[in-house]
């Protein structure tokens, strides 16, 4: 008789196993490393709360560590202001922007003074702390100045590991930085927007974007948004060449265009400038870069010109699918790191691999983009005039 006709004794169906997180810990894999630090430093960007996620799920799950939250970056090693975080604490926050542990822009190596209240200097106080916490090691989650610090708290003998986070996607070492993609998402949806505007009152349209030494936002968003001309830190424009430009748009019978510019665009005047004199020029600017490009380009077409400044618009709100899965990856990754004892690193990918980056040869540089990308000229090749 076959199966479908057989009638046999009823078994009770077996019970499905739940495994609590708390279970999870318990088939954890062996590491010397227990109780870890983490804080988010400089400016915020979405998937830091993914990366902050990432990092303590992967380290409690798979190898038992612990995690100190430090609140509010670097001010917070130095002034002992942490608390321990619990699996609570990192449930739902994947699709959240900003960062749960806070933030701020404080550097302990510049200018270090003593504390009155302490009679200690910041490195003295971190290293305080970090004895009031038991701390095996620490995870930096930051852009160039953060793990810049980082670099320098490893040189002083502690086991730091950085994360790179930032829209700007200037790092070097890493092909890509968290938050970036987001930012580009949101820059060019802005751009695009201002397209009916422009071409409803006819107007020359100058959309700012951030970019303070490095003009990877603005590249990619000026490529995706489709703008006529786009303005960095890597090519030195001349406002003549943007008027030109703008007036054979108008020539074609084109009624409007749209300039995209790097909030560190600058002039090749400005260019010619020894740093110290730059400095001071941009000090002596009323407005940012956007209006003063907006003026030149009036006085030099007579066209309408109007400004929108995108500003921290491009760094809030929730991360990307694609930045909380690279956040995700990098955070797993570092608790890899931490398990391996594979300290002063920076985590981070290239051709798709993830790898790790002395945290020495990424402090206190800047990834610009090389005047021969491939994305430089197929923007050219589409039309888009860099100003040079």
């Amino acid at each position: 008789m076959g199966h479908e006709g057989r009638v046999g004794k009823q078994t009770a169906p077996k019970k499905l196993a739940i495994v609590y997180f708390t279970d999870i810990i318990k088939v954890m894999k062996k590491t010397s490393i227990k109780t870890v630090g983490i804080l988010t430093s400089g400016g915020d960007a979405p998937g830091l709360n993914a990366a902050i996620r990432g990092v303590c799920r992967s380290g409690m799950i798979n190898y038992g560590m612990k995690f100190v939250g430090i609140r509010n970056g670097y001010r917070g090693l130095v002034n002992g202001d942490g608390y321990v975080i619990k699996s609570n604490d990192i449930s739902g926050i994947l699709t959240r922007g900003g960062t749960i542990l806070g933030t701020s822009r404080e550097k302990p190596f510049k200018n270090p003074v003593v504390n009155p209240e302490t009679g200690l200097l910041p490195i003295e106080a971190i290293k305080k702390n970090w004895k009031k916490w038991g701390l095996d090691a620490l995870v930096v989650l930051g852009g160039n100045g953060t793990n810049t610090t980082g670099s320098l708290l490893y040189k002083e003998g502690l086991n730091v590991i950085g994360l790179p986070k930032t829209i700007d996607n200037d790092i070097v070492g890493t092909d890509v930085t968290f938050g970036f993609h987001t930012a580009i998402d949101v820059a060019t949806e802005g751009i695009d927007r201002i397209h009916t505007t422009a071409d409803s009152h006819s107007r020359v349209m100058i959309v700012e974007v951030m970019g303070h030494k490095a003009g990877w936002l603005g590249l990619y968003s000026a490529i995706a948004g489709g703008g006529d001309v786009c303005l960095i830190p890597e090519i030195p424009y001349d406002i003549k060449s943007v008027a030109r430009e703008i007036e054979h748009r108008r020539d074609a019978g084109k009624n409007f265009s749209i300039v995209v510019v790097a909030e560190g665009a600058l002039s090749k005047d400005e260019a010619k400038l020894s740093k110290k004199e730059f400095k001071k020029a941009r000090l002596e600017m009323t407005q940012s870069i956007g209006y003063r490009v907006a003026q030149e380009i009036s006085e030099a077409t007579g066209l309408e010109s109007r400004v929108s400044v995108l500003g921290h618009l491009q760094r809030g709100g929730t991360p990307s699918p694609y930045d909380r899965v690279l956040a995700n990856q990098f955070g797993v990754a570092a608790a890899d790191f931490l398990a391996r004892e594979d300290f002063g690193k920076l985590v981070a990918i290239q051709n798709n691999k993830i790898v790790g980056v002395p945290l020495e040869e990424c402090a206190g540089k800047v990834k610009n983009i090389p005047i021969d990308d491939p994305l430089i000229s197929s923007g050219r090749s589409v039309g888009i005039c860099f100003g040079d």
